[in-house]
């Protein structure tokens, strides 16, 4: 199982310049502006710290860490454990929170030029991957499933990252549902997640990874039935933990990377880890075009090594 955090310098996506100009909402249709009803619109900046709604709090804040960065908690373990079967994994928008429309509205009529300029060779070359980015409610609302790597690895180590990886032959055509399969499938080996308890709604355009050659399909999901989740093999996984939106949309939570080659890309300071890289870019583009962003300081920089 290759971990998309392990396939090269990750950051292309965070490349792109002015990435707080409004404009870049209307250029996707006015993603995250509410219709005529406002009942499916983008909420507002301090609408993220109310309560979960019907959908109740999804598991992984209490079994895997709190809020103040606890330890993670006792790793599951598939030993004996059969795959799930994704043989009838579909994309559906129905049903899900009208908090998420505005990210699906966004996924549906986003380019991938607004996303990066690193875009799929055209002669399809490449590996495949795909990353879940899996949303739910918890206590504090709307919030993100994300894992962090191992500190004892040799390559990104203590990178927090969404689940994911690269397809398997059984995943199916990496241009249609394949990538939807090898997304639940990689979050069930890494984290124990149950993807029947996962609506996938979308997915953003495939993002290309020069170094390595991969090619990364992001795969949006709707936590819609909660289930525990935690580090599987913790000599990958340190822990696996959500982040409530109301603290990425945060300004005093956002800051920029400073790579020791010297780029510069978008980072969160959150759950006490630095999301940076892929992840935060990706993140950012989200919380960018579903209309969610708050003014924040990019002139604020965190080095890559900050606990030190």
């Amino acid at each position: 199982m290759k971990h998309v955090s392990e396939i090269g310098e990750i950051t292309e996506i965070s490349e792109i310049r002015e990435i707080g100009e409004a404009r870049a909402v209307s250029e996707v249709g006015e993603a995250g502006k509410t219709d005529g009803g406002g009942n499916a619109g983008s909420p507002s900046a301090g609408s993220f710290n109310a309560g979960s709604s019907n959908a109740g709090s999804p598991s992984a804040g209490s079994s895997s860490t709190s809020n103040s960065g606890s330890a993670p908690a006792q790793a599951h373990t598939h030993t004996g454990t059969a795959p799930p079967d994704l043989s009838g994994t579909t994309l559906t928008s129905q049903g899900i929170p009208d908090w998420l429309v505005p990210v699906d509205r966004a996924a549906r009529a986003v380019r991938g030029e607004q996303l990066s300029r690193f875009l799929p060779p055209e002669d399809g070359g490449g590996r495949q991957s795909a990353v879940l980015i899996l949303f739910g409610e918890g206590q504090r609302g709307p919030e993100l499933l994300l894992m962090e790597r191992s500190g004892a690895l040799r390559s990104h180590a203590g990178q927090p990252s969404f689940p994911g990886g690269a397809l398997d032959p059984e995943d199916g055509d990496p241009h249609t549902d394949g990538p939807l399969r090898a997304a639940l499938r990689e979050a069930w080996e890494e984290t124990g997640l149950d993807p029947r308890g996962v609506q996938l709604f979308g997915v953003l355009p495939r993002l290309y990874i020069p170094v390595s050659g991969f090619v990364v399909t992001p795969v949006l999901g709707w936590w819609r039935v909660p289930t525990p989740v935690a580090a599987v093999d913790p000599a990958e996984t340190a822990r696996v933990f959500t982040v409530p939106v109301a603290d990425l949309t945060d300004p005093a939570n956002r800051a920029t990377t400073v790579h020791p080659s010297g780029h510069r890309g978008p980072a969160f300071l959150v759950e006490s880890a630095l999301v940076w890289g892929f992840t935060a870019g990706v993140i950012d583009r989200i919380v960018h075009f579903a209309g969610w962003e708050r003014p924040w300081d990019r002139g604020k920089t965190v080095p890559l090594d900050w606990r030190s």
